[in-house]
């Protein structure tokens, strides 16, 4: 059985209601939703919540809500990562065992069903534990620069003042879209950031975090330019 588990705390506190504030016409969680049912890769599309709002719109968008979730799992300081855990701990005891899993992160409106596809699809090909959402840096962070106790500018490496761009490696970060787990694997490692993990490389003009109000402003822009429904 494969499930995918959108994580949707209540009590956000940058953004209040983010998990469910309206976004470009819908709440930002309808869209998470939608990708995992267009993906027409699950057997169950569930969202982990302690909110009975936030349970409520999940409904409403076509997600379960088999269970609420506990409450020291719904504080600030809660990883994803027990989220996830309990909700496969949860299905299994409850004859429902997840042989794949995919965490959706509820504020995703950039979630393409296609990139769910390709990153199942990878994470069978090479038997990894887990396979993840990235997106290249614009621009080499080994040259990067810090202001200094005094107020001035120095670099974070200076042993890498003469060295060209071009001369370092290319990094990436996590896109903050998906995450698929080979269950059984996944919960022996405990982690989806574990050794056996793989990328799945997002375009960057389709990745936006959106932790502050500033950032759901410039997301909502960029929806509209890339012409999102």
């Amino acid at each position: 059985m494969n499930v995918a588990i959108i994580p949707a705390r209540g009590g956000s506190k940058r953004i209040p209601g983010k998990n469910i504030k309206p976004f470009c016409g819908k709440p930002i969680i309808a869209y998470s939703i939608a990708a995992a049912h267009q993906s027409y890769l699950f057997d169950k599309i569930i969202c982990s919540t302690d909110s009975d709002e936030i349970a409520d719109v999940a409904r409403q968008y076509g997600a379960e809500i088999p269970f609420q979730r506990p409450a020291e799992l719904a504080n600030d300081f809660a990883g994803t990562d027990a989220v996830l855990i309990h909700a496969l701990q949860w299905l299994e005891e409850h004859g429902q065992r997840a042989d794949y899993s995919c965490c959706i992160y509820a504020t995703a409106p950039f979630i393409q069903a296609d990139y769910l596809r390709s990153g199942f699809e990878l994470l069978c090909k090479k038997q990894a534990t887990s396979a993840f959402s990235v997106a290249m840096y614009p621009y080499t962070i080994f040259r990067s620069l810090k202001q200094n106790e005094q107020g001035r500018v120095e670099m974070v490496w200076p042993e890498n003042y003469q060295k060209r761009s071009q001369d370092f490696p290319e990094v990436f970060h996590d896109a903050g879209q998906f995450y698929w787990m080979n269950a059984v694997k996944y919960l022996q490692a405990g982690k989806v950031f574990n050794a056996d993990a793989i990328p799945i490389f997002i375009p960057r003009h389709l990745v936006q975090d959106i932790d502050t109000p500033e950032d759901w402003e410039v997301a909502e822009n960029m929806f509209r330019t890339l012409g999102f429904h």
